[in-house]
């Protein structure tokens, strides 16, 4: 196993449980306990992790995995999740995507729709991440508007007054936004509040909002808020979700779609 495969199988354990020790992980990954302390101790240093003695824990309510390290988690729910929130988008409208692996997803589902192959534009999507611009930008048929902004490692997400100055010149038809968490009281979050910030304002530009969240998102609270759930049009999870969760979340005027195989 290459060292990048064991730091991701590693940070996904770690998340998974909240705590690892030494034993357990060189047990599961079959490396040497060595290895594993090495691992530990080179991902504290890039402050992923928290060293403890013996092991190592997630850090507090801001721990957030990085962008590659978070792609093969749940990965059909997300799937079934993106081709559902795609068809809620119309030829020709304007979409604002947030960052994240559930809207990239959504990003890769609407570059592979046949009514969307063709268009002066098919779509035009705005974006402040750069990963989905960089794989939009191949569809001359997509018209792809990219905020300004600075670039935040975690997610590829461009943040900060720059960007907040294109999406205040902008009208969007629809903003669907990947969160972290999204409780019916609480409303939707991110772990980070300049991300917030931005996903905010495309919410505020947007006449619907779609928050796209596989079903392990839904009743959880993060850091920073997002937005009321009141201001949610559409909630698309997956077919896992609670049905106690599903009805507040109907409650609070949100309608509910769940999408499965």
């Amino acid at each position: 196993m290459s060292r990048d495969a064991r730091w991701k199988a590693l940070l996904e354990l770690l998340v998974e449980r909240g705590r690892l020790d030494v034993e357990e992980a060189a047990t599961e990954l079959e490396v040497s306990a060595a290895t594993i302390r090495r691992d530990f101790d080179r991902l504290a240093e890039q402050q992923m992790l928290v060293r403890t003695r013996g092991g190592a824990v997630v850090h507090g309510v801001s721990y957030e995995l990085p962008l590659r390290y978070k792609t093969a988690r749940r990965v059909s729910e997300k799937q079934h999740v993106a081709r559902a929130v795609a068809a809620l988008v119309a030829p020709g409208e304007a979409v604002g995507l947030t960052g994240g692996t559930t809207t990239t997803e959504v990003a890769r589902a609407l570059a592979v729709r046949a009514d969307l192959a063709a268009g002066t534009p098919a779509l035009t999507v705005v974006t402040n991440a750069l990963n989905i611009a960089n794989e939009l930008a191949v569809r001359p048929q997509f018209k792809i508007v990219v905020t300004g902004g600075v670039a935040r490692a975690q997610s590829y997400e461009l943040i900060g007054p720059l960007a907040d100055g294109v999406l205040g010149q902008v009208t969007l038809d629809v903003a669907v936004l990947g969160v972290v968490a999204f409780d019916a009281v609480h409303g939707a979050a991110a772990h980070d509040e300049a991300e917030a910030a931005i996903n905010r304002l495309l919410c505020e530009r947007a006449e619907r909002v779609v928050v796209a969240a596989d079903s392990s998102k839904l009743g959880r609270r993060a850091f920073a808020r997002i937005c009321a759930t009141e201001a949610v049009d559409t909630l698309v999870t997956d077919t896992a979700a609670d049905p106690d969760l599903v009805r507040r979340f109907e409650e609070c005027g949100v309608r509910v779609v769940t999408a499965g195989s």
